[in-house]
């Protein structure tokens, strides 16, 4: 309840979530039947940079602040997306896809904290196609799927600040997929050092779900818990071709945002097996 996210907007960590998100909903966008996207921690939605918190970490220079200048690439389907946004505003996921959508898509946003729900409701308010819950995410992954689009993406971020989230993402992970099959997942989480990602992995290999992949990124040797070292996006029933295009975002991310600290580096891996 204490985490607010306008201190981190736009750092390294969310361009990486973001264009891998931006990737995913482009590839439901593929076929013409409507799909929904669930955000189960969904923040307020857009961030301005210019705002006390963004500036007193000053975190988005070395996110999307390294990517402004950039003219082609795999990164530009998302960075235009981003560019279409008033100068200062970053779209966090709730905005991102909210631009994306068809008529008949829609969008499910999950905020706890109560400031930032309101803020959240308020941005989204009188759009039909958004819905906007203040509740407990891994809650709403039972009380909002499945979808009655029959597919779509359920998106989750968790804050990392309390004990045990890496237990509650892969229990709400396993949950998921033995109650709406189809739907991809995209969870992401902080690498700090490897034995908690390790045992997140083995986690999702040992809750019997199939066709996991791991997209992470690091811009230092991960051995440091103190710090935000890298970070990953596992994704479950990932559509055909994400893997390759995940290849390629990641190592246009690491060509701009890596500062030559030993050990960086980024790697697509299949954790489960289709």
């Amino acid at each position: 309840m204490n985490y607010r996210h306008a201190f981190h907007a736009a750092n390294f960590a969310d361009c990486m979530k973001h264009a891998l998100v931006h990737a995913l909903v482009a590839a439901l966008l593929r076929k013409p039947t409507p799909f929904r996207v669930l955000d189960t921690h969904a923040g307020i939605g857009f961030y301005n940079l210019q705002s006390e918190e963004a500036r007193r970490t000053g975190e988005w220079r070395d996110g999307i602040g390294r990517l402004e200048t950039l003219q082609d690439g795999p990164l530009m389907p998302w960075l235009e997306l981003v560019r279409s946004f008033p100068r200062g505003i970053y779209p966090g996921s709730p905005a991102l896809v909210r631009a994306m959508l068809r008529p008949g898509d829609h969008l499910a946003l999950c905020e706890l904290h109560p400031e930032d729900a309101a803020t959240l409701r308020a941005a989204f308010r009188g759009d039909p196609q958004v819905s906007v819950h203040r509740r407990d995410a891994y809650e709403a992954l039972a009380a909002l799927t499945p979808f009655p689009e029959r597919r779509g993406l359920v998106l989750m971020d968790p804050p990392f600040e309390q004990e045990g989230e890496f237990d509650r993402l892969a229990a709400g992970m396993a949950a998921l997929a033995r109650r709406f099959r189809p739907a991809i997942q995209a969870a992401w989480y902080p690498v700090k050092h490897r034995a908690p990602v390790r045992a997140f992995h083995d986690a999702i290999v040992a809750s019997g779900q199939r066709d996991v992949i791991a997209c992470e990124i690091w811009l230092r040797e991960p051995t440091d818990p103190t710090r935000l070292n890298g970070c990953g996006l596992a994704v479950a029933n990932p559509p055909f071709g994400f893997a390759e295009t995940a290849r390629a975002l990641l190592a246009a991310l690491h060509a701009r945002l890596y500062d030559g600290e030993r050990g960086g580096g980024w790697a697509v891996t299949e954790i489960v097996p289709e």
